[in-house]
């Protein structure tokens, strides 16, 4: 999950609430694979309509092998689809957990069932090392994990099972065991709900046994959904609270697909959390989510149960679980917005610092080649421009160059494209094309890279719109070679604009070293920190180098629309903005 860390702290965090999932539909966690509602409405335009069914994977192991010396191995699982010709494709990946043989992950990963294909599946087991502390799960580099097995299946073996459950013996990447026990590995489907309900609740618990000798226990929570099997499914855990017998969490948020109903059977587990990974159970409660509520309005506790060591009888604690905040709200979906009238406005911008080569060499990133074959930015240009003009309701982009000498012979970092002293604006990806084309011929490459100006021009137009209407988002495309100047002048211009309905998508051309635009792009967990301390309120940059999407890493669809959805979301729910309500009833159906 990308928002999981391998370290110790990270262990300590929430998993698997619902305001924690960022991508379109806000049902996954996956970085690569899954349903991404926006990418789909894109496909679906065009005529293609696959027959699926949206199916999200649980999975467990038991009896791992211990790569560790001085404790147990830190298991993380990845999901890959294997493609016709071989190749694996990574749909997800879960969390780590601390020092467990016997991991339960609760992160989910979400896989399209396509009932007229065979979709082999690979599932690879990673002991996660400790050396690589505060980094989230899919900036991990795999070859720099100890491998711990592998398994294989057919997605349709496990779908069909009664139980929707499959369990398979773990080997080593050539198929075999020899004498040695790699454990095995259990797979749980079940098919997402869709539905926008969800409940937030702030559990607190009093009077709780004291597990520690020196100190006071940490406690957790653990929720379990019981399926059909009578099996527990995990889906979410609250953060731990350290030295503290009467803990209050914060709120947590679950789906109704993570619950099914409000009358569906949870388990609620209360864990002392220790480091070895051997958390020890304080006690458990079985609850619906409707006698959660319950208890919320009748302002009464729950008393928690534990199994006695002498008969296994269920011995009541004088530990409490309370509700003390319930509240029930609904959670829209990208589509919900763009459906009732919002509207994604794009802005572009154009590298032309000298760093891109002279345009009459061959060699330029700039030069237009006479045979019409294109250069490096206007492949950037059509092929994004596909993407982001089908979004965009009149087709009118706002264009920028920056770097660039212009007709006045003064250096500017941020002019109209187009070469209009009045009007920034251009039609569609062929004005585009065509003001880049021209400004070539009328603008000399100089030179340094600064992004700030052009992210403050989009910031002001952005926060100008603010006041007509507050049904726009707007999307800043910088397309540039990567060398970038002003990296704390550009940081700060971001956290300022953190605040505003704004996302940046960096599309690097050319064979760069990209490093700096990764920092920029908060994929790490690390939000952005300007000059003066102030920390960006979300991240709203998307960093795709085009050199992957022109060797077939990525689709180009999917690089730009990744994180998109999740951003526009992400600034709607923190204002609570609401699609109009008129227009939800009709997507829904």
């Amino acid at each position: 999950m990308g928002n999981c860390f391998s370290d110790l702290e990270g262990g300590k965090q929430a998993v698997g609430a619902a305001q924690l999932r960022h991508t379109a539909s806000g049902t996954s966690n996956n970085n690569n694979g899954g349903h991404n509602d926006a990418v789909d409405f894109f496909y679906r335009s065009r005529g293609l309509h696959p027959l699926f069914t949206q199916i999200e994977l649980s999975l467990s192991a038991s009896n791992l092998v211990d790569r560790d010396f001085t404790s147990k191995s830190d298991p993380m699982a990845v999901v890959y689809a294997k493609k016709i010709d071989g190749k694996l494709e990574e749909l997800g990946r879960t969390e780590v957990i601390l020092n467990s043989l016997h991991p339960a992950w609760i992160g989910k990963v979400a896989i399209a069932f396509q009932f007229e294909i065979v979709q082999p599946l690979v599932f690879h087991v990673y002991d996660v090392d400790t050396k690589y502390h505060n980094i989230p799960v899919k900036t991990l580099k795999l070859k720099d994990q100890d491998f711990l097995g592998e398994a294989t299946c057919v997605l349709s073996e496990i779908v069909t099972k009664q139980s929707r459950s499959l369990t398979l013996n773990l080997h080593n990447k050539n198929g075999k065991t020899g004498l040695m026990n790699f454990g095995a590995l259990t797979i749980h489907a079940e098919e997402t709900v869709a539905s926008r309900s969800a409940v937030e609740m702030t559990f607190r618990c009093s009077h709780l046994d004291n597990k520690d000798v020196f100190s006071k226990s940490d406690p957790f929570l653990k929720v379990y959904r019981i399926v059909e099997s009578g099996d527990y499914v995990p889906i979410c855990k609250t953060e731990v609270v350290n030295n503290n017998l009467n803990p209050t969490w914060k709120p947590l948020c679950m789906s109704m697909h993570q619950f099914g109903s409000k009358d569906n059977p949870l388990i609620i587990e209360c864990f002392d959390f220790n480091s070895s990974g051997n958390h020890v159970l304080i006690g458990k409660i079985q609850k619906s989510v409707a006698d959660l509520e319950k208890l919320h309005k009748e302002r009464s506790g729950a008393n928690l149960t534990i199994a006695s060591s002498h008969d296994g009888h269920e011995k009541v604690l004088k530990g409490q679980l309370f509700v003390d905040q319930f509240c029930q709200k609904e959670q829209y979906s990208f589509l919900d917005y763009i459906s009732s009238g919002f509207e994604l406005n794009f802005m572009v911008a154009v590298d032309f610092t000298s760093s891109n080569g002279n345009p009459r060499n061959p060699e330029s990133l700039h030069y237009i080649d006479p045979s019409g074959r294109l250069n490096s930015y206007q492949r950037a240009i059509m092929e994004v421009g596909e993407v982001i003009q089908f979004y965009d309701s009149d087709k009118r982009f706002p264009a920028w160059g920056f770097g660039g000498r212009t007709f006045d012979g003064t250096i500017s970092h941020c002019f109209n494209l187009n070469g209009s002293a009045s009007s920034y604006e251009v039609e569609g990806v062929e004005g585009i094309m065509a003001a880049y084309s021209s400004a070539l011929h009328n603008v000399a490459l100089a030179g340094p890279t600064l992004f700030g100006q052009v992210i403050n021009t989009a910031a002001q137009i952005t926060s100008e719109s603010l006041s007509d209407t507050s049904n726009k988002y707007f999307v800043l495309l910088i397309i540039t070679d990567g060398v970038l100047t002003d990296l704390q002048e550009t940081k700060d211009a971001l956290v300022r604009a953190s605040d505003l309905p704004l996302s940046i998508l960096i599309v690097g051309v050319g064979g760069a070293d990209f490093r700096q635009m990764e920092v920029l792009d908060a994929d790490s967990g690390q939000r952005l920190e300007s000059s003066t301390g102030r920390v960006a309120t979300h991240d709203i940059v998307q960093f795709v180098p085009m050199r992957e999407v022109h060797s077939g890493q990525i689709s180009v669809v999917q690089a730009l629309l990744e994180e998109l959805p999740g951003q526009f979301l992400t600034y709607m729910r923190s204002r609570d903005i609401k699609p109009r309500s008129s227009h939800v009833a009709q997507t829904s159906a």
